[in-house]
């Protein structure tokens, strides 16, 4: 089953009495971590500062901290028992919301549990998915930490249609859309193109992202499609897929208008990841112009459609139809992301928490 494309969600109606005032949001991701996680959490958190919204993070920043096994770029914070709890104590937030699931999360999980404090939380990143390719073992192992870690939640917010039906079908209710923007100010089809562009043979096919084995990347480097194949990011598989792959360019990371000017400059933009519940980077190429090919998993299904880009099983076969798209028309799509529209959905699943302890549920379903 799936939303009409670009699907937003409903919003709630506002509520006299129970606008936020303040905010603690808790996660494990954050700065100086580089993903769609801590992109979207730290927009989120400027446009709520920018409306007057007192929002507080509490992060693995300014702490001790160990490596996720598998995954060394993401540090878990070493606090003492009860430090998470004292601080949200202390700051007295109208609302918590829990942004990811591992230890910080997990801490203040338990202290709203056992003072009553209803909080909320996101389902940011397919985790079951995630550590499946990461232990080799089944993603049915983990379903029943998320679906245990999510229950008491009053709105388990999530991107798209696709993630929502799955989540109900693994049994986890109170869902509440949150979709996500693009920075139009950066991202557009002006962006100036980067020097490594020049002289490459066309068609440029373009991956963005994290260079990790969830990502899929292989299954984008080893198509035959003509043309050249070029990465941008970094990340703990990059050593290995670079000296595999030795036709395609590597560019490391970019940012701002270096990013969009990547973005703009290519003919297709490639998203080969099966995994993820949005794609914050598949916006961002269709800001710049740039069409998309995807499988048709949650994520790319939500998004894309026969106008800006192609689904396929076979991503070859996507690229191809991919090639054909509009350009205007892959800007236009994109315009209806906004940041702004998609922090109104993110303040609305909120409202049931101004009451403290109150179990006012509430959570669009």
């Amino acid at each position: 089953m799936n939303a009409p494309h670009g699907y937003l969600g409903g919003l709630a109606p506002v509520e006299e009495g129970h606008s936020i005032q303040s905010l603690a949001i808790v996660s494990d991701a954050w700065h100086p971590q580089v993903n769609g996680v801590v992109r979207t959490l730290s927009t989120t958190c400027d446009i709520l500062r920018a409306r007057g919204i007192r929002t507080t993070v509490l992060s693995p920043e300014g702490h001790r901290s160990l490596p996720c096994p598998t995954y060394p770029e993401i540090r878990f914070a070493l606090k003492r028992p009860g430090e998470t709890g004292r601080a949200l104590a202390q700051d007295a937030p109208d609302a918590i919301h829990i942004a990811t699931e591992g230890p910080l999360g997990l801490a203040a999980r338990k202290y709203c549990l056992a003072q009553n404090i209803p909080f909320t939380t996101a389902y940011h990143t397919q985790f079951p998915s995630y550590a499946a390719r990461r232990t080799h073992l089944p993603a049915a192992t983990f379903w029943p930490y998320i679906r245990w870690f999510h229950r008491p939640s009053k709105a388990v917010m999530v991107a798209t249609f696709s993630i929502r039906e799955e989540l109900r079908a693994q049994g986890i209710g109170r869902l509440h859309h949150w979709s996500r923007g693009v920075d139009l100010a950066c991202f557009s089809p002006d962006a100036p193109p980067p020097p490594e562009f020049d002289g490459l043979p066309r068609p440029i096919q373009l991956y963005v992202g994290r260079i990790a084995v969830e990502k899929n990347i292989e299954a984008f480097l080893k198509t035959d499609h003509e043309g050249s194949r070029v990465v941008v990011g970094d990340g703990p598989a990059r050593a290995r897929l670079q000296a595999r792959y030795s036709d395609a360019h590597f560019l490391g990371r970019r940012t701002g208008r270096a990013l969009a000017g990547c973005y703009a400059a290519a003919d297709v933009f490639v998203f080969p990841s099966r995994t993820d519940t949005f794609g914050l980077v598949i916006i961002e190429a269709l800001a710049c112009g740039t069409p998309v090919a995807a499988f048709p998993v949650a994520g790319p299904a939500d998004i894309v459609t026969n106008r800006v880009g192609a689904l396929s099983p076979d991503l070859k076969r996507a690229m191809a139809a991919a090639l054909t798209a509009n350009r205007n028309d892959c800007v236009a799509h994109a315009a209806r992301y906004r940041w702004s529209a998609a922090t109104d959905q993110f303040l609305a699943g909120l409202r049931p928490l101004a009451s403290k302890g109150a179990d006012q549920g509430g959570a669009v379903a």
